[in-house]
């Protein structure tokens, strides 16, 4: 869940603090709420069944049921790739490499790393890049006045929603649901105690996190423009010295290929899973998702806007692996006693229906 703070998340934060400073903390805190009671049901399902969201409905849904989740989640897959690539070419024009040779770059050595299947001693390493990074970011900071003006801000303004849409869009992502309940069931002697446990310290790191980044873009200039690499470089620099926006890219990149390397392949394996494939065709289907990734940046040239974008279009494929979670999840013959029925029952389903209002309201 940590690794969930990713590249597209992390700029999302700081271009909120950027936009309307504090205002918005109490917004990511809030958000510790959903994170954990969607993500709890997709663990317990794991814990409980010992099997993938895409196994599950395979068995007990038809396969119309199977298709139907896998379009969803390929859709998250691309919107996810297409994300982070944008990231990540923000982040090596920050050293001066230019799209057409930063993208391509990166998508062979993604490929390539995959293919190889070493991306756990990766994961390690990229995780203890991003420890590093954070470290930075809040050595960094020495923001005055931490607090916001207004404790609970709201405001009518399109970007302000647009902003609530995309943190709400950033806090569940659709794959993370299908990597939640396979990692979940894959662990020796999970247990439904263990898992909301460990979901809720997730949850609650995982905000915290994104109010860092936030205070990071607190601490720029109100005219800070982060949607072109000179104008980010300047922001960065502007709170942190020359050092902060080098550190800062080599973080982002850090985060970009932790999502895409472990968390995304998960819900690769839920396509083929859902579609009753074998595992090893989920390669192919990795592939073939991360192509557009590697294409879109160069058609939309500001790569904050398109992330941004990006995250209100997942709340709403969210919509369908959220629905399948929740069902699933309640369902007595899948999941036995620990099936969700009362208050688990009823905050699951008032949480998904918040997030999905939120990216309802910015269309409006």
């Amino acid at each position: 869940m940590i690794a969930d703070v990713d590249a597209a998340s992390i700029l999302t934060g700081v271009e909120s603090g950027v936009a309307y400073r504090y205002d918005l903390v109490w917004f990511l805190l809030l958000l510790i709420i959903p994170l954990f009671f969607v993500q709890e049901a997709a663990g317990r399902i794991g814990a409980v069944t010992g099997k993938g969201l895409g196994e599950l409905v395979r068995e007990t849904r038809s396969r119309r049921a199977s298709l139907a989740i896998a379009l969803p989640v390929a859709a998250a897959d691309i919107a996810s790739y297409v994300a982070e690539y944008a990231a990540i070419g923000l982040a090596f024009g920050i050293f001066g490499v230019p799209l057409y040779l930063s993208l391509p770059t990166t998508f062979v050595l993604h490929i390539a790393l995959v293919a190889r299947g070493k991306y756990i001693w990766v994961e390690r390493i990229l995780l203890g890049i991003s420890a590093v990074f954070i470290v930075l970011v809040g050595s960094a900071l020495m923001v005055r006045g931490i607090l916001p003006d207004n404790p609970v801000y709201f405001s009518a303004n399109p970007s302000f929603v647009f902003l609530l849409a995309a943190n709400a869009g950033a806090v569940v992502m659709p794959f993370m649901l299908f990597y939640q309940s396979s990692a979940t069931a894959e662990k020796v002697g999970s247990t439904v105690s263990g898992v909301r446990k460990e979901t809720l310290f997730g949850a609650v790191v995982s905000e915290l996190l994104m109010v860092a980044f936030l205070m990071l873009g607190a601490g720029m200039h109100a005219n800070a423009n982060l949607f072109t690499t000179s104008g980010a470089a300047a922001a960065l620099a502007s709170v942190g010295g020359w050092f902060l926006p080098y550190a800062f890219a080599v973080g982002l990149i850090a985060a970009a290929f932790l999502a895409l390397v472990v968390i995304s392949l998960g819900s690769a394996w839920g396509v083929v899973e859902a579609l009753g494939l074998p595992r090893g065709r989920a390669f192919w289907v990795y592939v073939g998702e991360s192509v557009p990734a590697v294409i879109i940046p160069f058609l939309y040239p500001h790569p904050l806007a398109l992330v941004l974008l990006l995250m209100v279009a997942l709340v709403f494929i969210l919509i369908g692996p959220g629905i399948l979670v929740g069902t699933l999840a309640s369902d007595q013959h899948i999941m036995g006693q620990q099936a969700s029925r009362g208050f688990w029952k009823a905050a699951y389903w008032v949480c998904l229906s918040s997030i999905v209002f939120c990216g309802v309201i910015a269309l409006l």
